[in-house]
């Protein structure tokens, strides 16, 4: 039955530009996914004229974030007749969608097993239908896992259920219900790799010095540069990253300085609690970047309050506060070998606690960089 729909499908669809997409992909993740499964009609008039059917979507994607992709794609139905029977227009339909996806993250859990990399997905949809001559709006809703197929997470396999609603508009002479139907199916995902390549993302090594000779004058050894941006690790505050900024990278709300990384923003707590304020997970996702692209760095995350209220009080909120960030950091693929947090409560301001703004600035976070690298020979 579905042979013929999906030569057609296959046909109709510009599948080399929808997969070359993929191939032009930079800082977003970027890629193709092919959804097959079985449609069941839930609503009359379908339930009364029509069987199980099959249908099949093939999208393309680009990632806004890191947990938000929109998606746009083409999608073909076919619903055999009670006797068996594929009719000519009625029970088959075509439609273009644009729609966003809301997913765990695939570069979640890097070297994890692929049950932890799962990526559980919701998606919505809006649709133009066509059936025959008729054209109408639609909708519709999934939900999925995704599992990679591989440790460079390139593919991902996993089951899904759909649910769409075909609008139908009021007509003389025609049943003016919407058309409910639901799909289960199995969706495969191609896209470029969110993990860094061992090979092609390999940072270049530093040219090593020439070997020594008995009647050669004696050669200065050359200083250590590991990242091979041209400055010596000694004077390099990010070793392992190359970068313009004083041997780093260029990060928008994160400067790395010799003994911490100093953010450009606070981060913000809800009223008397330990809860990160969701407009301060892009600073986060910012200093973990930064733990990424720095191995050998070891944090320790420091909480600070002001001096209204009990110092006990404080004093617990500070730590509360502390392993919430370094909670974060874990949370987000930052080994827990390479973090700690301490509380100083209002041991240790910054400012005067004798005024608004100096109260504020000492409910503060910092991110203390110690230099205390793992492994001094990696690269």
């Amino acid at each position: 039955m579905l042979i013929p729909l999906l030569h057609r499908f296959v046909r109709t669809v510009p599948l080399t530009a929808i997969l070359a997409l993929s191939a032009s992909a930079s800082a977003q993740e970027l890629g193709a996914r092919l959804e097959p499964g079985v449609a069941l009609p839930l609503s009359a008039p379908q339930t009364d004229r029509f069987d199980v059917g099959g249908a099949v979507s093939l999208k393309g994607y680009l990632g806004l974030s890191r947990y938000l992709q929109v998606q746009a794609g083409v999608h073909a139905l076919a619903l055999p007749t009670l006797d068996g029977t594929v009719p000519d227009t009625t029970g088959t339909a075509w439609s273009d969608s644009l729609g966003l996806r809301l997913q765990r993250p695939h570069d979640a859990s890097p070297g994890g097993s692929a049950f932890y990399a799962a990526s559980p997905w919701l998606d919505a949809d809006a649709y133009y239908v066509r059936t025959g001559d008729l054209n109408r709006p639609g909708l519709s809703v999934g939900l999925g896992v995704a599992i990679p197929l591989g440790e460079r997470r390139v593919a991902w396999l996993g089951p899904f259920v759909r649910y769409m609603q075909i609008v139908s508009p009021e007509r003389a002479g025609f049943d003016g219900g919407d058309a409910r139907l639901l799909t289960l199916g199995l969706g495969l995902d191609l896209g470029r790799s969110p993990l860094p390549h061992p090979h092609r993302d390999r940072r270049p090594e530093a040219t090593p010095p020439p070997p020594p000779c008995p009647t050669c004058p004696p050669v200065t050894a050359l200083p250590s540069d590991r990242d091979g941006d041209g400055l010596a690790d000694d004077r390099d505050n990010c070793p392992d990253a190359a970068g313009p900024n004083q041997g780093c990278p260029v990060y928008k709300k994160v400067i790395v300085k010799p003994d911490k990384l100093e953010l450009s923003e606070k981060i913000f707590f809800s009223f008397d609690r330990a809860d990160i304020e969701p407009e301060s997970f892009p600073l986060l996702d910012e200093v973990v970047l930064a733990l990424q692209d720095n191995k050998g760095f070891r944090v320790q995350v420091d909480g600070h309050a002001d001096s209204t209220g009990g110092s006990e009080h404080n004093q617990t909120l500070s730590e509360q506060r502390a392993e919430s960030v370094m909670t974060y950091l874990r949370n987000h693929g930052i080994p827990a070998e390479r973090l700690s947090f301490k509380g100083f409560g209002e041991s240790t301001p910054t400012d005067t606690n004798k005024t608004v703004a100096g109260r504020e600035n000492n409910r503060r976070v910092e991110f203390v960089v110690q230099f205390k690298i793992l492994d001094r020979s990696a690269p």
